[in-house]
């Protein structure tokens, strides 16, 4: 299995937590919040490999992403046989419904966040080898449609368009020309999301003549629809719990995720990586979801493993003070999209990370935090501002 321990213990796949104290660098962390430590999870080689591990590494192209291979035996061996049993006649009554009740857990609060940021993962670095490619189309169309992914895409939407334009004017999911401490505004953000995402990835595809992924955003979305209306006629109850609801929830939390990562964009630099985007560090998510709040580096260097991210961030620490970067320690992006949406500029300081020594009080944090999130009206040269200024 995979466990992280306390810092500075090594869990059975390899990966330990690193000190702060490796770099005189992170000594700018103890600012505001006294940081003693970055506790997200790297990598370290175990001594041996077990037998099984063994098997796997056979098939795998990174003995890194061992933990991938047993999250979805995992969510094989128990998300999906639930879900089918809500399918089968001989379960009835309060039997149904405890099974019910078991699925929407595990779909929810067990494996939504390990399984859509292990998805995420393999998207940018694919998990198996070459001579088994193949193996490699289970997560997207079998097992992510149980979380509510329309086949293949989160690849076309996130690789395809999402980092090609880096939250500018030509990323459809782009937040600049929100206040993106509006409920209000967000309404308007997902509902365009919900109802024609679609339709404008796949007119984004066809302006850019990207045939390939507009064929595959495509193909996934209308056979992920046809799949449900058609799953839908043997039992409506059972499809609306294991593919509707799933499908709404999931879009829900991925564009308050990607709300919450773009919130804070300096207007006078908005395709700047370290400018548009935040980093949280030491978040129990980072442990849970594979380092996922390191967004900054993870948009400078797409393909970076999830393991890299902590060390990486301590070696470019310098570029984070020269850009005026944001970190947040201790919380993660839900966090900041909630207290956002309550205008709590005030927990958002709180854990605010001063690197560089440049902010004296909150009050000064909070005033720099207003900056980033006003509404950003689209323009012809924000689309050139492709490459980050560091």
């Amino acid at each position: 299995m995979f466990n992280i321990f306390t810092t500075g213990c090594v869990n059975a796949h390899g990966l330990k937590i690193v000190s702060c104290e490796a770099s005189e660098r992170c000594l700018f962390l103890f600012a505001m919040k006294h940081l003693t430590a970055i506790t997200d999870p790297v990598y370290n080689k175990p001594q041996e490999f077990s037998a099984t591990d063994k098997i796997f590494l056979k098939y795998i192209r990174d003995e890194r992403d061992l933990p991938f291979v047993y999250l979805t035996i995992k969510i094989t061996l128990t998300l999906i046989p639930l879900g089918i049993l809500l399918y089968m006649p001989f379960i009835q009554g309060w039997v149904w419904w405890a099974v019910a009740i078991a699925y929407a857990y595990f779909n929810n609060f067990a494996y939504k966040g390990p399984f859509g940021l292990m998805l995420h993962c393999t998207s940018h670095r694919q998990l198996f080898k070459k001579e088994y490619s193949f193996m490699n189309q289970y997560l997207p169309w079998v097992v992510a449609p149980f979380f509510g992914h329309s086949p293949e895409t989160y690849y076309t939407h996130h690789v395809g368009m999402h980092h090609a334009e880096n939250n500018l004017e030509d990323d459809e999911s782009s937040t600049m020309p929100f206040h993106r401490d509006s409920f209000k505004d967000f309404g308007v953000y997902f509902g365009t999301f919900l109802f024609s995402g679609i339709y404008h990835l796949a007119a984004y595809f066809f302006r850019k003549k990207r045939t390939r992924l507009l064929y595959r955003s495509v193909r996934g979305e209308l056979l992920f629809i046809l799949f449900c209306i058609g799953m839908s006629m043997i039992n409506f109850m059972a499809t609306l719990w294991v593919f509707i609801i799933p499908f709404f929830l999931y879009r829900l939390v991925a564009m308050m995720g990607n709300w919450a990562q773009h919130a804070f964009i300096d207007p006078s630099d908005p395709g700047n990586d370290y400018k548009n985007s935040i980093t949280c560090i030491n978040t129990k998510y980072n442990v849970k979801c594979w380092n996922d709040g390191y967004h900054i580096s993870h948009h400078e260097k797409q393909t970076m493993h999830w393991t890299e991210h902590p060390i990486y961030f301590q070696k470019t620490l310098d570029r984070y003070i020269k850009n005026d970067a944001i970190v947040f320690d201790g919380i993660h992006f839900l966090h900041v999209y909630f207290w956002l949406m309550r205008k709590r500029y005030d927990l958002l300081a709180k854990n605010f990370v001063n690197i560089g020594d440049k902010f004296k009080n909150d009050e000064e944090v909070i005033a720099f935090l207003k900056t980033r999130t006003r509404k950003i009206p689209f323009n012809a040269p924000q689309r050139l501002q492709m490459q980050v200024g560091v």
